[in-house]
């Protein structure tokens, strides 16, 4: 299967299953899953609008090899292989490493169906007709067809009323949490409008970190304080802002960065090891800056998503479409986004449908923190 297929199934599939609130499978729980022209045994389990599937049922019914640790699987076939690490993440076969969640369910590891379209099948989602189905190209019924000969057997059992009984019902397990994870920063701030930011971010259950600058963090300081309070991250970004005073030297940026720390300090007794350098670490903070810096134990951030909102300003329908398009990239692949915004008023604008599309793709809010793998353009991991 070519590169382009493998990428067109993977784009059906995370349209089909990720923009879809409120459908038949995420009320129902599980499904049937279909297999080219026949229905399996195998039910597919809904959690966060995302399908998960025991792995060694889908890897015999699939007839893939399934080998190595429960804390490293490789499950792999004829079109591709991925590894399924314990720490929540997966190795797809172009090395490319994705969030992968997992989790147990009656002594059975249960893995995201999604994963199928790395090994190069398709997968059809049509919850009006109760239709799940993997297909690898040689089924012979189209999905309307596979629909119409199996509606019986796709269509969902009743579950059984429960009988009339005085003792309370017992509590219900709690739902695994989604493995899709979302890091909103903003840099530049705090601002004359960092209360409307948080108050967005409030009212929308989302938490964000901040790369601030130390000057506004002195003009600002109840804004930072108000940041501490809701458990937003912290990070810097300097004092001046300006690229040859910055990068004069890699000890001009370490001093910047110092001072930063101390006015947050002085703010809300609070320091960080989170930075971002001015336009980001590429192309001017280097490895002799680096060594400077990280080797103070700073650690290095940049971001995967652009939004571009210090270049569209007031245009939000380019800003807004920007950061779902990137988002959706990445979504393909199982990363989790870093999105790069700025703390100023023309974003405030768009910012609310961005929480809301985030929202309806089953994003969980989280924020950065020291003890996470830096992202940064120059893959240093200090």
């Amino acid at each position: 299967m070519s590169i382009r297929k493998t990428m067109l199934c993977v784009i059906v599939f995370i349209l089909a299953l990720g923009l879809v609130p409120g459908v038949l499978a995420a009320e129902s729980g599980e499904m049937k899953l279909g297999i080219n022209d026949s229905v399996t045994d195998i039910r597919a389990v809904s959690v966060g609008y995302t399908f998960y599937v025991p792995v060694r049922a889908l890897a015999d019914k699939l007839k893939l090899s399934l080998g190595g640790t429960p804390e490293d699987l490789m499950l792999s076939g004829d079109r591709g292989r991925i590894r399924i690490l314990k720490e929540g993440k997966g190795i797809a076969g172009d090395g490319t490493e994705i969030s992968l969640t997992v989790f147990k369910r009656g002594g059975k590891l249960m893995i995201p169906l999604k994963i199928v379209t790395l090994l190069g099948y398709s997968v059809s989602y049509k919850p009006v007709q109760y239709l799940l189905r993997i297909t690898d190209g040689s089924q012979v019924l189209d999905d309307e067809a596979f629909a119409e000969k199996f509606k019986e057997m796709l269509k969902p059992e009743e579950p059984p009323q429960p009988a009339p009984s005085p003792s309370p019902a017992p509590n219900p397990p709690k739902p695994v949490a989604s493995g899709k994870i979302v890091y909103l920063t903003f840099d530049d701030g705090p601002s004359a409008t960092t209360g409307h930011l948080l108050d967005i971010l409030d009212k929308h259950g989302a938490k964000a970190t901040f790369f601030m600058l130390g000057p506004n963090i002195e003009r600002y300081p109840s804004q930072v304080k108000r940041m501490v309070k809701s458990e937003h991250g912290l990070g810097l970004h300097g004092i001046t802002h300006v690229k040859n005073k910055f990068y004069a030297s890699p000890a001009a940026a370490l001093k910047e960065m110092n001072q930063g720390n101390a006015d947050l300090k002085a703010v809300s007794g609070r320091t960080t090891k989170l930075i971002r350098p001015p336009y980001g670490s590429k192309p001017y903070f280097t490895k002799a800056f680096r060594d400077k810096v990280l080797g103070s134990g700073y650690h290095l951030w940049d971001w995967n998503v652009d939004s571009l909102d210090w270049k569209y300003k007031s245009a939000g329908d380019l800003i807004y479409t920007n950061v779902v398009s990137q988002v959706n990239k990445l979504d393909k692949y199982g990363v989790n986004p870093v999105i790069l915004m700025h703390d100023q008023k023309a974003t405030l604008q768009v910012l609310p449908r961005i929480l809301d599309y985030l929202h309806k793709k089953g994003y969980r809010y989280e924020i950065i923190t020291s003890d996470l793998k830096p992202l940064n353009f120059w893959h240093d991991t200090r």
